[in-house]
């Protein structure tokens, strides 16, 4: 899956994965600073986990 094709609900949401992509660091400690930084929910922030990291680790195992 294309980082980019992400479409996730909600206006922080969005702004995290927004940040992220700009920053394109994709690790477990910048979704958290995103967490902060755009006060997600703690689901919000296992969706973000999971999209991210286990895409990348999907990625490499092909």
């Amino acid at each position: 899956m294309v980082k980019s094709e992400i479409q996730p609900k909600g206006e922080p949401l969005r702004k995290a994965v927004r940040w992220l992509s700009e920053q394109r660091r994709y690790t477990a400690e910048a979704i958290s600073e995103a967490a902060r930084r755009f006060d997600l929910s703690p689901v919000d922030e296992a969706f973000l986990l999971q999209h991210f990291l286990h895409a990348d680790n999907t990625a490499a195992e092909d």
